[in-house]
């Protein structure tokens, strides 16, 4: 009996094995799936494991001889930033796009190049906002046709056949739309672009926007989202995200302000329930970001997560994060489609970090908050013709997971001498609770707007209804000054002072700089808060402070996590360290650091090929972007 077990076991081992060297698992949308929850099944690569990791394959950029020449020739500025891209993978071939605008087709399994195709974008010179930036590409498939869709700096939405690279020329204009044409405004292109991903979902390719932060008019292009069909690139809808005379919401723009202000632009991750037919957007901040004297009324759909039906573009419903804001707190992130117990009941749910450092969770269906949201009252405005409203959300679960507001809870607190510089560097400013307005004095903003939660977004766990969330702490001071040089119109803009010092070249405030915290999201409860780096630690000890141990690296730039059935995976460049960690999720240990060549500047994703687990992860930038491949020997 005991022989006919154990020859059992080997069988079952066998088939086993067979079935997995005969797997192919895509990671098919930026986040893993459109709801962004940056979550793969997969325990191939495990804790007991994990050390044994090793670079399957490195593909270098093709941008980056494009760079090389461009110095050559004495062109700087075409040059790009960070190499911010997440791949997707579609039976086995990985689809990616450059800081530059071309579209590249990889084998999944050796990283060689299949076809590359250049939409020329970076010709057009220096795209909006943020430089040569993208972020990923999306994928369609339907009536015999594979696709690849990607929405450029340059604002054109191309669709190219996945199969050879080669534009559809039946979509669009020869194989492209042009993205300023139907907002309602002649549009500016060096004030207009896309960074984000396409979202497809039941046969729509939903576009949003990025607008210049800087405007010097109170007349900026619209964030207005729309939806084309993937297969013509006809327009099939548009979502006003500044409602027009008539529409729900053009209330809260009081004085005719909608009729000029602009931006109120989904700039980041949009996401999606396939199954129900509804997007969710989320909207950023209005024209201009730190005053809002030309723009009264509370502006909907401003700093706002907003469910639209995806066949109609019709609002199912809205939640204002932000009421007429001022701080430049929108949404950074995608909303992340989450399944949640709570008090015995299922939830179809979504939940919105911020910021400010909250994570607002609603049912998804209904738009109802899942925990009470309060309206509490806020500071007000000595901004001369500033009308802020006299409350502002507060969700009462779960915790924030940043530190919010300057006060004796946050300030710096190692001596009492440091403690007492401190003090004396903020006195020169206003400060105060969360939601504290800008002024002509200046008001120090804490969390800043690089702060709290940013673009690379959490994790979902449907397991177990964990919640993964990287943050930073950051204060900036925002002080308002009356618009000169061309921008009178304006009225008041965002100018002097912009930061303020910490005592002996520390921070102002306490650590850690930057965190990971684990939230249950079937109790509404912070479980864990871990520093995310080692930070300055050397710094602190070396004024001869007692070792604090890790203090976290102010990384809003970094990449966001992936989350496997087995481990947590976070990268970052951590003082001179350039890491991608395999972290406990149950606990925030820290499993095992593989070093990286390279600063690793995308979200890693994961996937499987003839039954092998990968982790893929952009690297680097300007002139040596890369995309390395990590796999178990």
């Amino acid at each position: 009996m005991r022989t006919f077990k154990s020859f059992s076991v080997i069988v079952f081992s066998l088939i086993v094995a067979q079935l997995a060297v005969a797997q192919n698992i895509d990671w098919p949308s930026y986040g893993g799936d459109n709801g962004s929850r940056k979550y793969i099944p997969f325990d191939q690569i495990s804790a007991e494991n994990v050390d044994q990791l090793t670079i399957a394959w490195t593909w270098d950029s093709v941008d980056n001889a494009t760079v090389a020449s461009n110095i050559a020739d004495g062109n700087s500025t075409l040059v790009p930033g960070s190499y911010k891209v997440t791949p997707i993978v579609i039976d086995g071939v990985m689809y990616l796009p450059t800081s530059f605008g071309r579209i590249v087709a990889l084998d999944a399994q050796s990283g060689e190049e299949r076809w590359v195709f250049d939409t020329k974008a970076w010709e057009a010179g220096r795209p909006a906002n943020l430089g040569y930036n993208t972020r990923g590409v999306a994928y369609w498939e339907g009536n015999g046709k594979r696709r690849i869709l990607f929405a450029t700096n340059d604002s054109y939405l191309w669709s190219v056949n996945a199969e050879d690279g080669q534009p559809d020329l039946n979509f669009g204009d020869d194989g492209r739309v042009d993205l300023t044409k139907g907002l309602g405004r002649e549009i500016d292109k060096e004030q207009y672009g896309v960074v984000s991903p396409v979202l497809v979902t039941n046969d729509k390719a939903i576009v949003n926007s990025i607008v210049n932060d800087g405007p010097s008019s109170i007349q900026t292009p619209p964030g207005h989202i729309r939806a084309f069909n993937p297969e013509t690139g006809e327009l099939e809808w548009m979502f006003k995200t500044i409602p027009q005379a008539g529409e729900f919401g053009n209330e809260t723009w009081e004085d005719g302000s909608w009729e000029y202000t602009g931006s109120t632009n989904a700039w980041s991750i949009m996401s999606a329930d396939d199954e129900l037919g509804i997007a969710y957007i989320p909207v950023g901040t209005p024209t201009n970001d730190w005053y809002g004297g030309m723009r009264k009324g509370d502006n909907l759909f401003a700093e706002s997560i907003v469910a639209v039906d995806v066949n109609t573009g019709e609002r199912v419903w809205h939640f204002q994060l932000v009421h007429h804001g001022v701080w430049d707190y929108d949404p950074p992130a995608a909303p992340t489609l989450i399944d949640i117990n709570v008090d015995g009941r299922d939830i179809k749910a979504v939940a919105q970090i911020s910021k400010q450092g909250f994570t607002y969770v609603f049912d998804r269906v209904t738009g109802e908050p899942v925990w009470p949201i309060e309206e509490r009252e806020v500071p007000q405005s000595t901004v001369p013709g500033e009308q802020l409203s006299t409350t502002q959300p507060f969700p009462t679960k779960p915790p924030a997971f940043e530190p919010q507001g300057i006060s004796d809870e946050t300030l710096i607190d190692f001596t009492p001498e440091l403690r007492s510089e401190a003090l004396q560097n903020i006195e020169r400013f206003d400060y105060g609770p969360l939601f504290m307005p800008p002024s002509l004095r200046g008001t120090i903003q804490f969390p800043g707007w690089a702060g709290g939660g940013e673009w690379r977004g959490a994790a979902f766990d449907p397991d177990t209804g964990m919640y993964y969330i990287p943050s930073a702490s950051g204060p900036i001071v925002v002080q308002i000054v009356e618009a000169r040089r061309g921008r009178e119109e304006m009225q008041y803009v965002r100018g002097g002072a912009r930061s303020v010092a910490g005592p002996q070249e520390l921070p102002l405030t306490k650590p850690p700089y930057g965190r990971i915290t684990a939230v249950d999201l079937n109790r509404g409860e912070n479980v864990w808060i871990i520093p995310h780096g080692e930070g300055i630690r050397q710094q602190i000890i070396d004024k001869g402070i007692l070792d604090p141990g890790p203090v976290g690296t102010v990384d809003n730039a970094g990449p966001g996590p992936l989350l496997t059935r087995t481990l947590l995976f976070m990268a970052q460049r951590d003082n001179d360290r350039n890491l991608i960690r395999a972290i406990n999720k149950t606990t925030g240990q820290i499993i095992h650091e593989y070093e990286l060549p390279l600063p690793p500047t995308g979200t890693p994703m994961s996937y499987m090929v003839d039954g092998k687990q990968y982790i893929s992860i952009a690297l680097g930038g300007a002139g040596d972007a890369r995309v390395v491949a990590l796999s178990l020997p």
